[in-house]
């Protein structure tokens, strides 16, 4: 009889099988008593319960070391579903709360809802309320003994020493399910930094949480800890931050600011160091903390005026004349003119189209054209440089865009808060693609070289020009911490930016705005004994009354502070921008407002421009 082949197969294969299943079977038997220790914490947690100890959040202190922002504790009602069970006494429970049982019931529905808290788990650690008050801790710990699975923790909440700095300071809120999955420090119903430098800064001021190790008896009740607390790790508290920040002189700005909308930023141009940065409406930080926080967010998000919106960073406004600065120091470094290059106003740029100006004297060089902020001046240069005979308005301008960019302007300067806006700066494809192929010239686009048409900034970047006209042609990127405790700031807040503009061509645009102060368009920025220069800028608006912005430095040598005033349809430069930026200067430079000045003091402080001109929308 022949040999049958198929079985002979057959036993091979069943051998392999079977094989190959013991195989499976001791790496899951390795895995489950080697690898795998989910049983082993499983069997622990029986036995012991790991208490998580949040460490303290560093605090915020301004430039002098005044302290704005601190801890306070706040207490959470915590649980273990599991251990806690379904039959305690609630009522008993809510007499302890100071709650009705209809307020009970809404906490634990909200705690076992997915989407409110998606980290929910009937073994872990779930918090049912917040924000005990002192009285109810103190009598929930009484009788905590009353409601196995039931635990109380603290943790800090912020305190503010100032009413001011909201957009700077930012906030704290619990943390989401996006904030779970994106970092394994958080946990469900942990805090995280929102807005300011809460959020920028969140590594530096969370610390580093610590765990207690507390053993439960065979009813989950906590009766002590664990080897007394040897395997316990202490938490390590956040790191201090001090601020650049001059906190008198921000809410000095926040009190000029009041009735009106727009930003004030100034610069230390040495360092970089922003010294204040108002962002109007504004709104107290303390209304971002505890049992109200949610109901007071609700509230600033519908306010029309929009107190959330930090028009400092993330308003895009046309400059206006301020930028008319950017414009002589292009014209002067590519030679289509010299300080000594003259234009003819004729009430306005007349070539073909006319773009308006007010009275002055005729032909004007480049410092008085700066002085009396011409128009048709800053038209005819750009014309010139643009339409240059052997070249193209498309390789003109992106010149002229490259320029732009080396002195802050169309991208972001990378300052250490979150949601700075970008603003705008046109390149030639963008007008290609507007004139839809067509051939532009300078006069196709001649508004831009005044600050208008298309070309927006931020109250930030403006200010940041005004600190390198000041230190004669570089900047530090501008930033708001300036030191961090037990660690050193981001080195990019040291390096020098330098445009390739030649530095003699700043020193003529700085002579030129401290003949605006002088006996120009910024008169009202001068007060004595200081060296005061300054750009005046009256942004036209399409949709109300014109907005009134201001760009200066001072002392003129040796420059300690630079400005920018944005006020939106406030009218011209000189009506509110000009005497809040002044003011500014010389309350941080002297300490206090002149007798001879205060009239000025009261008026803006008195003044409200929202009520003339109503709301732009953003």
């Amino acid at each position: 009889m022949g040999k049958d082949y198929t079985l002979e197969k057959r036993k091979y294969v069943i051998g392999g099988f079977i094989t190959l299943v013991v195989i499976i079977f001791l790496i899951r038997l390795f895995n489950l008593q080697v690898s795998d220790s989910s049983y082993k914490e499983n069997a622990e947690s029986n036995a012991f319960f790991r208490k998580v100890l949040y460490p303290a959040r560093g605090l915020v202190y301004d430039r002098n070391g005044r302290l704005v922002v601190l801890n306070q504790p706040a207490y959470d009602v915590m649980l273990i579903p599991k251990d806690a069970g379904t039959d305690f006494d609630t009522l008993g429970l809510c007499k302890v709360l100071n709650i009705s049982r209809e307020e009970f019931l809404r906490y634990w529905k909200e705690m076992k809802d997915p989407r409110k808290n998606p980290g929910y788990s009937a073994y872990t650690p779930q918090k049912l309320m917040s924000h005990l008050s002192q009285e109810d801790y103190g009598r929930l710990q009484e009788k905590l003994y009353l409601f196995p699975g039931f635990y109380v923790q603290k943790r800090n909440v912020r305190e503010y020493a100032t009413h001011s700095g909201a957009n700077i300071l930012g906030n704290i809120r619990e943390v989401n399910a996006a904030d779970v999955e994106r970092d394994r420090y958080y946990r469900s119903g942990d805090y995280t930094g929102d807005l300011g430098i809460e959020k920028s800064y969140e590594h530096h001021l969370r610390g580093v949480k610590g765990v207690e190790i507390l053993m439960k008896d065979a009813l989950g009740r906590i009766k002590g800890k664990y080897e007394d607390g040897i395997h316990d790790v202490p938490p390590v508290s956040g790191r201090d931050i001090t601020l650049s920040i001059d906190m008198d002189l921000q809410e000095y700005g926040e009190q000029l600011m009041q009735g009106k909308i727009g930003a004030i930023v100034a610069i230390e141009p040495a360092t970089g160091e922003i010294l204040c940065m108002v962002s109007s409406p504004t709104y107290d930080p303390s209304l971002l903390v505890g049992s109200e926080r949610g109901r007071n967010y609700t509230s600033l998000v519908k306010d029309r005026l929009k107190p959330l919106y930090d028009r400092a960073l993330q308003g895009a406004y046309p400059p206006g004349s301020t930028f008319k600065p950017t414009q002589g120091l292009i014209f002067l470094q590519e030679g289509t003119i010299t300080p000594a290059t003259m234009y003819p106003c004729y009430r306005g740029y007349v070539n073909g189209l006319r773009v308006g100006c007010h009275p002055h004297g005729s032909p004007i060089a480049l410092k008085p054209a700066i002085a009396t902020s011409c128009n048709a001046y800053f038209c005819w240069g750009f014309k010139n440089f643009v339409d240059r005979r052997g070249s193209t308005p498309t390789a003109q301008f992106e010149k002229w865009k490259n320029y732009m960019v080396e002195m802050g302007y169309g991208y972001r300067l990378g300052v250490d808060l979150p949601s700075e806006s970008r603003g705008f700066i046109p390149n030639p494809e963008y007008y290609s693609k507007s004139f839809r192929g067509r051939n532009w010239s300078a006069n196709s686009i001649i508004s831009v070289s005044i600050g208008q048409g298309e070309v927006l900034a931020t109250p930030l970047q403006i200010a940041n020009l005004a600190s390198t006209i000041a230190n004669r042609g570089w900047y530090h990127t501008p930033h708001v911490v300036k030191e961090i405790s037990d660690t050193v700031i981001d080195g990019r807040y040291r390096e020098k930016h330098v445009p390739s503009i030649k530095k003699e061509y700043y020193e003529q645009i700085a002579e030129g705005m401290r003949m605006a102060v002088i006996g120009g368009t910024c008169r009202l920025a001068s007060f004595s004994g200081v060296e005061v220069c300054g750009k005046t800028g009256t942004a036209q608006n399409p949709h109300g009354k014109d907005h009134s912005a201001f760009m200066g430095f001072a002392p003129y040598m040796n420059p300690r502070i630079a400005v920018a005033v944005y006020v939106e349809n406030a009218g011209f430069g000189a009506a509110y921008g000009v005497p809040i930026g002044s003011l500014i200067m010389e309350k941080y430079l002297k300490g206090t407002i002149a007798p001879e000045r205060k009239y000025l003091e009261e008026r803006m402080l008195n003044s409200n421009t929202i009520l003339t001109s109503g709301v732009k929308k953003h």
